[in-house]
């Protein structure tokens, strides 16, 4: 009866609630022989096939399990890419919030902290007006965990991945470091080895904040339209990674 209530909600809502809508007034349109409802119900496949669970994990497994986190990872330096963060939420010892992606990131670059004891470098600025300085508040985060100030590194200008590999070359180069170990989401992994490889810096992927399950299920619900951007994301990964080859 629960998984009956999920299936009827989600068309009570955007997008399902579009996927409907167009689905019905193609059916009209084809009913009255008019062409315009070949057109609309094209444009309806398309919306139903970018909305439901099932293509956003058919385009994002590629992506995430492209690499697999080292067991032993060994490095000099750890360098976590930014993700999104809030202006002036409330913290427990401050204000500003990282985001769902880049919290994942940073609760990884923590543990990884706890077992290597290296350095810190953390990546990304104020992106938007009402956005946090990404790299700020993860320090503040990461020294409130128990995490030494010395040992975190903050690079707070990156908006882009493009400019969170330069500028942390940047450092890497002024601090010596040679053997990076870098933390991003898995799904953003592939895109940034690619631009920091562009910088002839070679570094080893630690990926975090999977986003579907390593064994793809099939099951009614990966038919029906959700409001999650999986495949907003993942096709923003293949036009960057397509960006990065030029």
């Amino acid at each position: 009866m629960e998984y009956m209530i999920k299936f009827i909600y989600r068309f009570l809502l955007p997008p399902g609630l579009f996927v409907l809508v167009f689905a019905l007034a193609s059916f009209v349109l084809l009913r009255k022989k008019q062409r315009f409802g070949h057109l609309i119900g094209g444009m309806t496949l398309l919306m139903y096939l970018a909305t439901i669970p099932l293509t956003g994990s058919l385009l994002i497994h590629p992506l995430e399990n492209r690499y697999l986190p080292p067991a032993h990872p060994k490095g000099d330096v750890l360098v976590m890419l930014g993700g999104g963060a809030t202006l002036d939420t409330p913290d427990m010892n401050g204000k500003g919030q990282l985001s769902g992606d880049a919290a994942n990131r940073l609760l990884t670059t923590y543990r990884l902290y706890k077992q290597t004891k290296l350095p810190i470098i953390l990546s990304g600025g104020k992106v938007y007006p009402d956005s946090g300085i990404e790299a700020e508040i993860g320090k503040r985060q990461l020294v409130a965990l128990g995490v030494p100030k010395n040992k975190v590194i903050v690079e707070k200008k990156s908006i882009t991945t493009k400019t969170n590999a330069r500028n942390t070359k940047t450092i890497l180069d002024h601090q010596h470091f040679v053997h990076p170990i870098l933390v991003t989401s898995a799904f953003h992994m592939p895109r940034a080895v690619m631009t920091f490889n562009k910088l002839n810096v070679k570094v080893t992927p630690y990926p975090t904040d999977y986003l579907v399950s390593k064994r793809l299920a099939i099951y009614p619900g990966q038919f029906v339209p959700s409001e999650g951007g999986t495949v907003y994301t993942a096709l923003k990964e293949y036009v960057g990674i397509l960006a990065s080859l030029f």
